[in-house]
């Protein structure tokens, strides 16, 4: 094909695009407390049950060596929800760098009402063992991928 003299060349191209899947509401917790006082404080005044799990591992450098950060679940029996209680501060530096002011994230999986989530939010912030709690939006953050597992 010719345009103006000019030889055009029509290339057939597919692109895959890939997107991550980020159901799940993120909310960020700041304390001075550690992870063992605030889950007993959290499971006591909100009816949670957070138990230890082995550490979240997570691969920063994609060369096999792993940082480690304490990891906290609780699966309600009436509702699909997990919820999660993890460390921002680990053995080779921060789960989510962008937000080193959080000393936890508390990551819920499944559907969770917007309503829910804000009014967790408020109960989280109305603990005096707490600084704040802020909801992230997980699309905002540039390593997001950490906080897939």
């Amino acid at each position: 094909m010719y345009f103006y003299g000019a030889k055009v060349m029509i290339l057939n191209r597919k692109f895959l695009k890939f997107e991550i899947d980020l159901d799940f509401v993120l909310i960020a917790i700041t304390t001075p407390l550690k992870d063992y006082r605030i889950c007993y404080v959290v499971n006591k005044s909100l009816n949670f049950n957070f138990t230890r799990i082995p550490d979240l591992a997570v691969d920063f450098q994609q060369n096999g060596s792993l940082a480690f950060f304490s990891f906290y679940s609780f699966y309600p029996e009436d509702t699909k929800n997990e919820f999660y209680f993890i460390a921002n501060k680990g053995t080779e530096g921060h789960l989510i760098p962008e937000l080193r002011s959080a000393d936890y994230f508390l990551l819920i999986k499944n559907h969770v009402a917007e309503t829910e989530a804000d009014a967790l939010v408020y109960s989280l912030n109305k603990l005096t063992e707490i600084v704040a709690a802020v909801k992230i939006d997980p699309k905002k953050i540039k390593s997001r991928e950490n906080l897939l597992f």
